[in-house]
C-alpha cells in the first residue's frame, strides 16, 4: 500500500492537497490505527489489486455512523481512464447497501477533477452543494442507496 502511495504520490497531489511527507514516514503506524479502526466498523477499506498482487487502487468508506458514510477512492495514475474508478464505485456501492446496511454516502472533490466528478455522477451520486476538499473549492454529492 505505501508503494502505491509513493508511486502516485504526484498524481495524487496534483488532483487532491499532498499529504504531506509525514504520512509517508509514519504510515505504517497510521495503517494499524486505521485497521483497528475498521476492525470496529467505523471504516470499512478495500484494495484494487491486478492479477501480479500490486496495488491499482484504494475505495473507502469513512466516518461510517448512522447508515451514512463519506466514499473516498484513488486510483493509480496508470490505470485512470479505463473505467475502473467507475466499476470500483459501483461495486462498493453495492457492499455498503448490501454488507453494511448503509442507507447513504456522500463524496465530493475539488473543482478541477473534472474525472471523479465524472465517475461520482456515473454511479448515481447527486451534486447537492460546494464545500472545501483538500484546501480546494469543490463539489458535495449525495447517493441514497438501496432506492
Amino acid at each position: 500500500m505505501l508503494a502505491f502511495e509513493v508511486e502516485n504520490r504526484g498524481y495524487f497531489a496534483s488532483h487532491i492537497s499532498d499529504r504531506g511527507d509525514a504520512f509517508f514516514a509514519e504510515f505504517g503506524e497510521r495503517l494499524a490505527e486505521l485497521l483497528i479502526d475498521q476492525d470496529a466498523g467505523e471504516l470499512h477499506f478495500h484494495v484494487l489489486v491486478e492479477d501480479d498482487g500490486q496495488i491499482v487502487g484504494r475505495v473507502n468508506l469513512v466516518d461510517v455512523a448512522d447508515g451514512s458514510a463519506e466514499l473516498g477512492y484513488r486510483i493509480a495514475e496508470r490505470w485512470t481512464g479505463r473505467g475502473l474508478a467507475t466499476a470500483a464505485v459501483r461495486e462498493l456501492c453495492e457492499l455498503a447497501a448490501g454488507e453494511y446496511g448503509l442507507k447513504e454516502l456522500r463524496a465530493g472533490t475539488n473543482l478541477t477533477n473534472v474525472g471523479s466528478q465524472k465517475v461520482l455522477e456515473r454511479t448515481g451520486f447527486v451534486r447537492v452543494g460546494e464545500r472545501e476538499y483538500g484546501g480546494r473549492p469543490g463539489i458535495e454529492y449525495v447517493l441514497a442507496l438501496g432506492v
